[in-house]
């Protein structure tokens, strides 16, 4: 994937950017910087692309993502109706490897941190003890000022540092882009997403990309390093795990011809493929 470069509006003077915010939505511009990023969800739910990752997020989910790692968070659809009574709200905090100085990362002290940032290349999931931890430590560094805000970030690194609590994403991966080929993988994205309940045509999508249809398939293969077909299946299927979650009464049968599936079988068979679970397996698991 080659995203867009995102130029994180950070103050020279300071060490981090620490921002609580409340938006319509988070956007829909697929994008990656070289800060590192620790971002939790405070209110929203939709579909987040971490690297070669799709996957669900909802409210309270906490991510640490490495330096140029693409991601986004692409709300449902309802955030975008501008209804002022559904907003979606994170705490982001951003930072250079080297916040602290250029030597930070050469003292021997800094091992247990090098080692943190290798890991957050391929994004992780923060959970348990730690997730807490952090979240509170996030709230204090919106409002830190001075040699507080250097503090605060410093014990988010010891916390991580020491973590078991963690999960990986996705494959390491960071990427460089020319600003053509970003705008032209985010209109692709944003189509899919707007249109994947129905059949969408690869030449539907190839006209999006204002190319011929080998030129797409072959372009979104080396950008993602899969193929449309798998892309599309796997909106799909995250859009079926959503829906069997926020729906204990909804049959699978149902989600199967709502989330694009045109028969059940083909439904179940890339249901159980991508999860591990059919599609009642995983219900009964959510619901437990």
């Amino acid at each position: 994937m080659k995203p867009q470069f995102y130029l994180v509006p950070r103050d020279v003077l300071t060490s981090h950017l620490s921002r609580h915010h409340t938006l319509p939505n988070f956007g829909t511009v697929w994008h990656y910087h070289p800060e590192l990023e620790l971002h939790y969800i405070v209110r929203g739910e939709g579909v987040r692309f971490v690297g070669d990752n799709v996957s669900n997020f909802d409210a309270g989910e906490l991510l640490l993502l490495g330096e140029n790692l693409p991601h986004m968070w692409r709300c449902h659809e309802k955030y975008f109706k501008r209804d002022p009574k559904v907003t979606a709200e994170a705490i982001v905090v951003q930072f250079l490897p080297d916040f602290i100085g250029q030597d930070f990362l050469s003292k021997p002290e800094s091992a247990a941190i090098i080692h943190l940032y290798e890991k957050a290349k391929a994004g992780l999931v923060i959970t348990g003890e730690t997730r807490e931890k952090l979240i509170t430590l996030m709230h204090r560094s919106v409002k830190a000022t001075g040699l507080k805000r250097v503090v605060v970030i410093l014990n988010m690194l010891e916390i991580l540092c020491e973590s078991e609590d963690m999960q990986p994403i996705s494959k390491k991966s960071s990427y460089q882009s020319s600003k053509e080929e970003a705008d032209r993988l985010n209109k692709v994205y944003s189509h899919t997403l707007a249109n994947y309940k129905r059949d969408l045509t690869l030449d539907e999508i190839a006209s999006v990309a204002n190319l011929s249809v080998t030129s797409f398939c072959r372009y979104f293969k080396i950008m993602t390093k899969k193929t449309f077909h798998d892309f599309l299946i796997e909106i799909r299927i995250s859009h079926a795990q959503r829906m069997l979650i926020e729906d204990s009464s909804i049959t699978a049968e149902a989600i199967c011809f709502e989330c694009g599936f045109n028969n059940r079988s083909n439904f179940f068979g890339h249901f159980k493929r991508i999860t591990g679970l059919t599609p009642l397996e995983y219900k009964r698991k959510c619901h437990f």
